[in-house]
C-alpha cells in the first residue's frame, strides 16, 4: 500500500480509470456480437441499426480516449465488412 497521499490518489483514480476503460471496452465487444448476430440471421432493418450503434460507440469511444482511434477504425472496418457480406 502507498504511504504517501499522492500516491494513495493515484491508486484511487487508477481504479476508477480502469473500470471506465472496461465498460468501454466491453461494451463494444457486446455490439460487435450483436452486430455478427444480426448478420447471421439476415435482418438487414436490424442489421442497419446495429451497425449505426456501434460506430456512433466506437466514435465517442475514441473521441474520449477509451479506445486509440486506430483501434476504433479498425473495428468499424470490420463492422463494414460483415454489413457488406450480409
Amino acid at each position: 500500500m502507498p504511504n504517501i497521499r499522492q500516491q494513495e490518489k493515484r491508486v484511487r483514480q487508477a481504479a476508477r480509470q480502469r473500470s471506465e476503460n472496461l465498460r468501454w471496452r466491453s461494451t463494444a465487444k457486446t455490439l460487435m456480437r450483436r452486430l455478427r448476430e444480426a448478420a447471421d440471421e439476415g435482418d438487414a432493418t436490424a442489421l442497419a441499426e446495429r451497425h449505426r450503434e456501434l460506430v456512433s460507440w466506437l466514435d465517442k469511444a475514441a473521441a474520449r480516449g477509451m479506445l486509440h482511434k486506430n483501434t476504433a477504425a479498425r473495428r468499424k472496418a470490420q463492422a463494414a465488412r460483415i454489413r457488406a457480406k450480409s
